[in-house]
């Protein structure tokens, strides 16, 4: 038996029919798990959101809304938490892209007042063991509490307020960065709210 000949027209079409196929396949796959990674998304906001906000009755996600800042690529988004019809905080998103390794992304739970109640991480690629101690208690704990129009949001390197993590500076003074933008959109954003409770 003679064995075929291999020509540029054969190949053109074996290849031709391999990525249809990878493409069909991963296309489908991705059809099929959008939902289930929606909400996974939605669940962990969620959680974020119970974490960093006081007592509720409303719907933070379905009150919220998304600010265009000129500095952030990012839209950042506010979450307006109300208990009686009374304004009791915001949760506000705020991100840096002078991190370490990049994006570092907060959500900031504030008081009526402007005080942070508290701060989880949502998105960051610092270094293990070093920048990733954003996310303890230890650090965390010298936020809430406080004002940022009295706590000064730089590092005491830099003749602020904060205790920067040990070996990793930078990625302190991007998450400094980032609770100060949620503060300055909460200070805009939360006043606006306030007064539409009124």
């Amino acid at each position: 038996m003679k064995k075929k000949e291999s020509t540029l027209v054969n190949m053109v079409v074996v290849l031709f029919l391999i990525t249809l196929t990878a493409g069909l396949s991963l296309g489908y796959v991705n059809e099929i798990t959008l939902e289930p990674k929606g909400r996974a998304r939605l669940a962990k906001k969620m959680k974020a959101l119970n974490l960093v906000l006081p007592l509720y009755d409303n719907n933070p996600m379905a009150d919220g809304f998304k600010v265009k800042v000129e500095a952030v690529m990012d839209s950042i988004e506010f979450y307006p938490a109300s208990k009686d019809s009374v304004l009791v905080g915001a949760a506000v998103t705020g991100s840096s892209e002078k991190g370490y390794n990049g994006l570092v992304k907060l959500i900031v739970g504030f008081e009526p007042d402007g005080k942070i109640k508290n701060i989880t991480v949502l998105e960051q690629k610092e270094t293990p063991g070093l920048g990733t101690k954003m996310k303890g208690e230890k650090f965390l704990r010298q936020f809430r509490g406080k004002n940022p129009a009295s706590f000064d949001l730089r590092v005491k390197k830099d003749g602020g307020d904060v205790d920067a993590l040990a070996g990793a500076t930078i990625s302190t003074r991007a998450f400094s960065e980032a609770t100060r933008q949620a503060y300055e959109v909460y200070l805009v954003y939360g006043e606006i709210e306030m007064n539409s409770d009124n």
